[in-house]
């Protein structure tokens, strides 16, 4: 996606936006979508461990906590290989995205 909007991205820098700025714009719509398969993800997986619980003889519970942990995991990973593509796309030069426009 940084690839893609490499030349908003320079004429976002010409124009005086900051890193952060930039930064901020990339990982929004990642957050949103990490946070929309949480949403779709959590009920499939609980009801679907909850079945494959019911087959053994020692019965445990599901707690809440194991799916904000593997939720906040994910959406860490995914934040942080954005953030690090995203950080590389807003310090390249912008002359070089804007070069042949």
């Amino acid at each position: 996606m940084a690839e893609n909007r490499t030349k908003e991205i320079g004429i976002r820098k010409v124009n005086g936006a900051r890193i952060s700025e930039i930064l901020t714009m990339l990982n929004r719509d990642f957050i949103k979508w990490v946070a929309i398969a949480f949403v779709i993800a959590t009920p499939v997986a609980y009801y679907s461990m909850n079945k494959w619980l019911e087959n053994f003889a020692y019965k445990t519970t599901l707690s809440w906590w194991i799916f904000a942990l593997a939720g906040l995991l994910a959406l860490g990973i995914a934040l942080l290989t954005v953030s690090w593509q995203s950080w590389r796309a807003a310090t390249r030069n912008p002359v070089e995205a804007l070069r042949y426009e």
